[in-house]
């Protein structure tokens, strides 16, 4: 049994709390791609889960954790975690989008990257040009947060609950 954590190689649109892109000391390794490869298929349900992994891929776990924290900090991967079904644990998600004008973007970017309920913020080429996903304790505080994102910014918030589940595996070979 694994639990599927959320690496997430970085997308150049992508509005995150990370760096904007990552530079010339972002190279990756034969280790890194390795690294990134393997961590996408989750981790495996041990004590010590991280020695597991760095075993499999000929790393001691001190180096496994140092080029996970170095490709976190260079902006090569916007997020490493677990993945929780938040309903399933009593809590609320949805979609939201904000068709926000171009000069407000990075302004509207930290207003809404600063609730901690935010999970995901990406840049899309459509009306709707932000689009991330809340993730909150309880259901009735989905509507809270779109209240206070839609205070914070000024801007209406469309809110896109869930109608069907899918379950895609998204893997980014690098």
């Amino acid at each position: 049994m694994t639990a599927m954590p959320a690496t997430t190689p970085r997308s150049p649109a992508a509005a995150t709390r990370q760096p904007a892109a990552a530079g010339p000391a972002a190279e990756l390794d034969a280790a890194d791609r390795r690294l990134i490869n393997r961590l996408q298929d989750g981790l495996p349900l041990v004590a010590a889960p991280y020695a597991v992994v760095a075993a499999e891929l000929d790393l001691s776990e001190g180096e496994l954790l140092y080029r996970l924290e170095r490709l976190l900090e260079a902006g090569v991967l916007s997020r490493f975690g677990p993945m929780y079904h938040a309903e399933r644990l009593g809590g609320g998600l949805t979609l939201a989008a904000l068709a926000v004008p171009e000069p407000d973007f990075e302004a509207v970017v930290e207003a809404v990257n600063a609730f901690p309920e935010v999970a995901h913020n990406y840049r899309r080429e459509h009306a709707l040009n932000m689009w991330f996903v809340l993730a909150t304790e309880t259901p009735q505080r989905i509507q809270e947060v779109i209240d206070e994102i839609e205070a914070a910014t000024g801007l209406p918030v469309f809110n896109m609950p869930k109608q069907e589940e899918f379950h895609v595996r998204l893997h980014l070979p690098v």
